[in-house]
């Protein structure tokens, strides 16, 4: 046998190592079924607790070289995990916490893979200086070393973070414990996190595509007559934009940059507020926007759908709930008219950010529309209720009552045309 017959046969033999090893890993790390399987819930009470950390953390607030540490009980950080799984990742999650040890599992979905479509992850993290050393990662029947999981959870963060900026988030953090209570974060903010964060959430073409959508509301607005407007009256324009431009890209960013751009509007704020480079671009001409007559059931419709759209039904349903059980306490009152229209803006964003939905809605949007499309009637739903008076006639949050009519609310958004 020549020696080129004999490279030969080695380079064969070696692909079909490779093959044979590729496809015992898979067998190894992918399973059938999930270890984890949960629904993905969030409370309004985890909502309140979410808003205390971002308040006493409020970068604006905060000067260059203070110190913070930010405290998470077990429960929330079991919650927020699950959720940030079923959201990204279509899976579930769990965290359980003890002395200085921290234990996550997930299982998360692979839809290309038919047979075995779970890869069902296993990590233990120890408290270290300053930040957690994994002790153990496996991924299916497949330990990985310590060093090697690292190396590929820095890849995934490098696709989101810039080398420098990862480097500043790390120098940042001072100490990360654990006990079976939670964890505590202690960080010292620098300014330039602020930027680096806003990078990361807002790279160069995701702001472009808001200028987009900013230009075509200030056209829109300037042609409508002054005083009240209906939001129907802006979605048409904005999304026959949206539409054009989703036919040759991912019609969900371009729904999540609408929806964004008009949220903006319609609470009266300006997107100078989070991206500077916003105070050049074309001005849209002040209007008040209003679904059923009314300002707020507008801004409770459009907020609600833009954190569907970016964050899952779920969370928005959670902060609606909780902005109405906060006004029972000393607000304007409990109010089914602002529930309702929370619940139709959820809806509107979940079509938003739908794999098969998105472009249908686009579809839907970009023609002229009445409010009885998008928006249900209701002028007969009880709202100005004090705590006391909300907890008698509907038991409260999950009472009979409420459950009774939040049931009432979804048949009505469900009966309307862009929900079917």
């Amino acid at each position: 046998m020549t020696l080129r017959h004999r490279l030969i046969r080695l380079a064969l033999l070696g692909v079909l190592l490779v093959l044979v090893c590729a496809g015992l890993a898979g067998c190894l790390t992918l399973d059938r079924q999930p270890a984890v399987a949960r629904y993905a819930e969030v409370t309004a009470d985890q909502i309140e607790r979410a808003k205390q950390i971002l308040e006493s953390n409020d970068p604006r607030r905060m000067k260059t070289g203070a110190m913070r540490t930010v405290e998470v009980t077990a429960g929330d950080a079991d919650v927020a995990l699950n959720y940030l799984a079923h959201r990204y990742a279509d899976g579930s999650a769990e965290a359980r916490f003890a002395s200085g040890r921290l234990h996550a599992r997930a299982s998360v979905r692979l839809a290309a893979v038919p047979s075995a479509p779970w890869a069902n992850i296993d990590v233990h993290l120890a408290q270290g200086s300053p930040l957690p050393a994994i002790e153990s990662f496996r991924v299916g029947r497949l330990p990985l070393p310590a060093w090697l999981a690292e190396a590929v959870l820095g890849r995934m963060a490098a696709t989101i973070w810039r080398a420098e900026d990862l480097a500043l988030l790390r120098s940042a953090v001072k100490r990360v414990e654990f006990a079976a209570a939670g964890a505590r974060v202690t960080y010292q903010w620098h300014d330039e996190l602020g930027n680096a964060m806003r990078a990361a959430l807002m790279p160069p073409d995701a702001r472009e595509r808001l200028r987009v959508y900013q230009q075509a509301l200030a056209g829109a607005t300037r042609a409508l007559p002054r005083g009240s407007v209906s939001l129907v009256r802006l979605l048409t324009p904005v999304f026959t934009v949206a539409a054009t431009r989703g036919a040759s890209s991912d019609p969900v960013v371009e729904n999540r940059a609408a929806i964004l751009v008009l949220t903006f509007y319609v609470d009266g704020r300006s997107l100078a507020q989070v991206l500077p480079e916003a105070r050049s671009w074309p001005r849209a001409a002040r209007r008040t926007v209003t679904l059923n007559g009314r300002n707020d059931l507008a801004k409770h419709f459009i907020i609600s759908a833009a954190l569907s759209a970016n964050t899952g039904g779920p969370f928005a349903d959670a902060v609606g709930i909780y902005k109405e059980v906060a006004d029972s306490r000393g607000g304007s009152g409990f109010s089914f008219n602002d529930l309702a229209a929370d619940r139709a803006g959820s809806r509107l964003g979940e079509l938003a950010e739908g794999a098969q939905s998105a472009r249908v809605l686009q579809a839907r949007l970009r023609v002229p529309l009445i409010e009885r499309v998008l928006m249900p009637e209701t002028s007969d739903l009880p709202e100005f209720m004090p705590e006391p008076e909300f907890k008698r006639r509907f038991g409260g949050v999950g009472g009979p009552e409420y459950v009774r009519m939040l049931a009432d609310i979804e048949r009505r958004i469900a009966g309307l045309p862009l929900y079917r």
